[in-house]
C-alpha cells in the first residue's frame, strides 16, 4: 500500500513550468515514498553528497508526518546530521500539521488544490537554484527552491555542508507555510 493511497486521486495535472532563471535543477523520482528511516537510508539520494537530493528527501520525510510523526522526526534528524531538530523545530512542525496534512504533498509533481494535493506516480519533486541560492556558499550554506502546487512563489530549504565529509545536511526549511486549501475543503471552490 502506498503512502497516499487513502486520498482520492482525480486526473493528473501537468508540472509547473521552469522559471527560466534556474542555475541548477534536479527532479528526484521516488518509485515509492520512503515510510521509514531505513527505507530512506536505502535510497541513492541518502548519500548526502548532493544538496538537491537532501532537499527532496526533506519533502519525503515531511510527507510521512501525518501517518507516523515519530518516524518522520527520525528521518528529519537523519537529514539534519550532526545537529538534530530542536524542541522548537519539533513544536513548529507539529503546529503546521495541526490543521492540515497536505502542504508537503503540494511539492510533489501534479499535486494541486483541484486534486486534493494528490501527486502523480511515480512521485517526484523538483528542486532548483536561483541567482541568490549561492550567496552564502562560502560560509557553507546553500538555499534551494521548490514549487508548491498551491502557491504562486517558490519556497526554500536551506542546507549546510560539512567540509570534512563533503556531505550536505538540512539546516532549515521554509516549506511548511500556508498554501491554498484543497478544493474539497474550500467552500468557495
Amino acid at each position: 500500500m502506498g503512502l497516499f493511497d487513502g486520498i482520492q486521486n482525480p486526473a493528473p495535472v501537468p508540472a509547473a513550468p521552469s522559471t527560466g532563471n534556474d542555475l541548477r535543477k534536479k527532479t528526484v523520482v521516488f518509485q515509492e515514498m520512503p515510510k521509514t528511516l531505513e527505507q530512506m537510508k536505502a535510497l541513492p539520494e541518502a548519500s548526502m553528497k548532493d544538496p538537491l537530493d537532501v532537499a527532496a528527501l526533506t519533502v519525503a520525510a515531511l510527507c510521512v508526518y501525518p501517518l507516523n510523526k515519530d518516524e518522520s522526526i527520525k528521518m528529519l534528524n537523519f537529514l539534519k546530521g550532526p545537529q538534530p531538530l530542536s524542541p522548537y523545530e519539533i513544536s513548529f512542525i507539529a503546529d503546521r500539521f495541526r490543521d492540515s496534512d497536505y502542504v508537503p504533498r503540494s511539492y510533489l509533481t501534479g499535486a494541486t488544490p483541484q486534486n486534493n494535493y494528490m501527486p502523480q506516480r511515480p512521485y517526484s519533486v523538483t528542486v532548483y537554484e536561483l541567482a541568490h541560492s549561492r550567496d552564502n556558499l562560502d560560509e557553507g550554506y546553500l538555499t534551494v527552491n521548490l514549487n508548491s502546487g498551491g502557491a504562486d512563489s517558490p519556497r526554500q530549504i536551506r542546507l549546510r555542508t560539512k567540509p570534512s565529509t563533503g556531505e550536505w545536511f538540512l539546516w532549515e526549511q521554509f516549506i511548511l507555510v500556508g498554501i491554498r486549501v484543497p478544493d474539497a475543503a474550500n467552500p468557495w471552490a
